[in-house]
């Protein structure tokens, strides 16, 4: 019966990842956890079996290398280890709340192909080792006050060529946080008059051009997707390019020693004059307003719920820029991994704190609705659940364990779902 068991866990991991990765890879490399959940006890021994595959064959005499231990931590390294009956079994535990990764590359043909899963231990109990400056509220409450002296001066032009017969897209801009200092979007508003729910997307990281989005404009909701760096959204993606390359590039890392002068301050408070902008539109009907995003969007869906509390709902996927301290902790870290391979300079550690999701979770009160997967070495499942478990406001996690930096369909239909389901009032 255990025979059985397995071998049913083992065919449907085969074939989950298979459809995730369908068109992607000729050899697929299956790491399957002996937890249908891919959850256990601490304490418990997780076990992995590796198997590899071409044309939905088992592949023997394969050669693989791998790696296995605690989340972006691998203290286990092998390499050139041969499957001589087409399977590997490995094990691993965790003596403390977290994630135990097995991630493995194959050599078939002359190229490298990889596949990992994630276990996890007891996650809903792992706590953030960040700490909560004592000066947090009233250093953010003042610089938002500050910036709200700025007039907004917002500014929008109707691009003719995005609208459809439903709804208007426009290009839009306003004062930040000082003068001279804008922030750039595409607004998507229905052209039935009427008064509208709101819905704010935040960036994930880099620097990119935006169109608008029509179809859920066209639903009867505002869509204001905003960029983060001060530069039109409308332009060229060439230039954007040059900027990733040159003036922007790791544009996270900028005067990140001072809490007055680190980029992503102005960021913060940009997703806040976003909801100062929403709030100035004759058709925003006054109440209704969310906040979405992924990766670095879902860290700013955070950060701008735990700043203003007239957001009504936040939706985030993967949040990076949680718990910063990790890898000074032996844990693994948010997005964009400080001191994963650097020590702390003087000054860095006391400043991220003021900008770490982690202080802006505990601050949340709008319902919640996040969504992750184990496998995401971008932002690793370890950082997120340091920020989700400090939250009190009303929260929902859906996991889809097999899943990196990235999503299934389904799974951000699920979340669009249920975003526009809260501003409808259903």
């Amino acid at each position: 019966m255990r025979k059985i068991l397995v071998s049913a866990v083992l065919i449907s991991a085969m074939l989950l990842n298979l459809h995730s990765q369908a068109g992607t890879q000729l050899i697929k490399v299956i790491v399957a956890p002996d937890h249908q959940d891919w959850t256990y006890k601490v304490n418990e021994k997780a076990k992995f079996t590796v198997l590899v595959f071409k044309y939905g064959n088992l592949l023997e005499n394969v050669t693989v290398d791998y790696e296995a231990g605690p989340d972006m931590l691998p203290d286990i390294k092998k390499e050139g280890v041969v499957l001589k009956n087409g399977k590997l079994e490995l094990s691993g535990t965790m003596k403390q709340p977290g994630f135990y990764r097995v991630r493995v590359w194959a050599v078939a043909d002359g190229k490298r192909y990889e596949g990992l899963a994630t276990a996890a231990f007891e996650p809903e109990k792992i706590q953030p080792t960040v700490k909560d400056p004592s000066g947090f509220d009233s250093f953010w409450n003042d610089e938002i006050a500050k910036a709200r002296k700025i007039n907004l001066d917002p500014r929008l032009t109707l691009v003719p060529e995005r609208c459809t017969s439903d709804a208007d897209v426009y290009h839009i801009s306003f004062q930040n946080e000082a003068p001279g200092s804008r922030i750039y979007g595409m607004l998507a508003m229905p052209k039935k008059p009427g008064k509208y729910p709101a819905i704010l997307r935040v960036p994930g990281a880099g620097i990119r051009p935006y169109s608008g989005d029509t179809r859920t404009a066209g639903q009867g909701f505002i869509v204001l997707d905003i960029g983060i760096h001060g530069i039109p959204v409308n332009l060229e993606q060439q230039l954007y390019t040059d900027l990733g390359g040159a003036a922007l590039s790791e544009y996270f890392n900028i005067r990140m020693n001072d809490r007055n002068r680190h980029y992503f301050k102005r960021v913060y408070l940009g997703c806040v004059r976003a909801v100062d902008f929403i709030f100035s539109l004759p058709e925003f009907n006054g109440t209704d307003i969310a906040v979405t995003g992924g990766s670095q969007g879902g860290a700013l869906t955070i950060v701008t719920a735990g700043l203003d509390k007239r957001i009504r709902f936040a939706a985030g996927l993967y949040p990076a820029l949680c718990d910063h301290t990790g890898y000074l902790n032996k844990r693994a870290g948010g997005w964009p991994h400080y001191f994963r391979n650097t020590e702390p300079k003087p000054g860095e550690v006391e400043t991220l704190a003021y900008f770490d999701v982690v202080n802006f979770a505990r601050r949340v009160s709008a319902p919640g609705y996040y969504t992750w997967g184990f496998n995401d070495i971008v932002c690793p499942p370890t950082s997120m659940y340091s920020a989700y478990n400090v939250m009190t406001a009303p929260k929902e996690l859906h996991l889809y364990q097999e899943t990196g930096h990235w999503t299934f369909p389904e799974q951000t239909e699920a979340l669009n779902n249920w975003l526009m389901k809260k501003l409808k009032g259903e």
